[in-house]
């Protein structure tokens, strides 16, 4: 089953593409690989989360920013590919998580786009990772998530 089809199966509806916030593009295609933008978790052109993890926002609500960020990526996807059945395979995930000094739950805030990619695209969503606490993200929000992706010519 394609990742579109799964989508349909999970009854999940992507939102609409991200619009660049500032001087970049929201997917680059070179040599194979899809590199997109880091997402923040956004609707209607709003943050849906602001804050940092540990202070203000809970894990829960950090693993949903998360996947919302990871929505966003696939929207971004599916706009510049035409469709997400072009992906092979998700290579690589950045997470970025605006944390409280005390805060080291990085991973698991991490595992809400891990866990959505997995869904989506079953072993090929699969992935090398990175989940790293920073002090600010973009726009006051607290997480960014970057994909990069494997695709058919």
């Amino acid at each position: 089953m394609g990742a579109e089809d799964r989508l349909r199966e999970l009854g999940i509806e992507l939102p609409p593409p991200p619009e660049p916030v500032a001087s970049y593009v929201p997917v680059v295609v070179s040599g194979g690989l899809a590199y997109v933008s880091g997402q923040v978790p956004m609707a209607d052109g709003k943050l849906l989360w602001t804050g940092k993890l540990g202070a203000e926002l809970d894990l829960a609500a950090g693993a949903e920013a998360a996947r919302r960020s990871a929505l966003q990526a696939l929207s971004a996807l599916r706009a510049e590919l035409g469709s997400l059945d072009r992906i092979r395979r998700i290579v690589k995930v950045s997470v970025y998580v605006a944390s409280d000094r005390r805060f080291t739950d990085q991973p698991k805030v991490a595992n809400g786009a891990s866990d959505l990619l997995v869904q989506v695209f079953g072993d090929p969503g699969r992935h090398a990772r990175a989940a790293v606490g920073v002090a600010e993200l973009p726009l006051g929000g607290p997480v960014e998530v970057e994909v990069v992706a494997e695709v058919e010519d």
